[in-house]
C-alpha cells in the first residue's frame, strides 16, 4: 500500500476542523465551543486524532475526548473519577473506576467556568502523575 505524500497528511487540528464542518449542526457548534474552552483553559493543550476519528486533547497525558453521536456530544475525561466535580458536570459513565463523561444534548449549555476547572484539574493530575513516576527510587 502506498504511503500518502506530505501534502495529503493533515494535522490533528485540521482533522478536527473538518469534523466540525462536516457535522454542520448543533453537534459541530458544541464541539467547536468546548474545543475553544479547552484551549482557553491552558495554553499548551495538544490536539490529537485517534481511534479512526476521535478528537483528543492532551497535556502531560490525555485530558478528554470529544466524541459525537446522533443525540450527544460526549466529552470523556480519561481520569475523571479522580477529579472533583463540584458543579456536577459529569453525567455519564459514573460507575466506571477511571473515566467520567459529560453528555451534552441539543439545547444544553455547559458551565464554561466549571468545565475549564475540570480541564485544569485533569492537567494537574496528569502532571502530578508524571512527576511521581519520575522520582528516583529511594536507596
Amino acid at each position: 500500500m502506498d504511503e500518502p505524500d506530505a501534502s495529503e497528511v493533515r494535522s490533528p487540528s485540521e482533522l478536527i476542523d473538518t469534523r466540525i464542518a462536516e457535522l454542520g449542526d448543533w453537534r459541530g457548534r458544541m464541539l467547536a465551543h468546548v474545543r475553544t474552552l479547552i484551549h482557553q483553559a491552558h495554553p499548551d493543550i495538544v490536539e490529537e486524532w485517534k481511534w479512526r476519528g476521535v478528537p483528543v486533547w492532551e497535556h502531560a497525558g490525555q485530558i478528554c475526548t470529544g466524541e459525537t453521536y446522533k443525540a450527544v456530544v460526549k466529552l470523556t475525561f480519561a481520569k475523571g473519577a479522580a477529579l472533583d466535580d463540584p458543579k456536577g458536570l459529569f453525567n455519564s459513565s459514573l460507575d466506571g473506576n477511571v473515566r467520567r463523561a459529560i453528555d451534552i444534548r441539543e439545547g444544553d449549555e455547559i458551565d464554561s467556568t466549571a468545565f475549564q476547572s475540570l480541564v485544569r484539574a485533569a492537567i494537574a493530575l496528569n502532571v502530578a502523575s508524571r512527576k511521581s513516576k519520575a522520582k528516583p527510587a529511594a536507596t
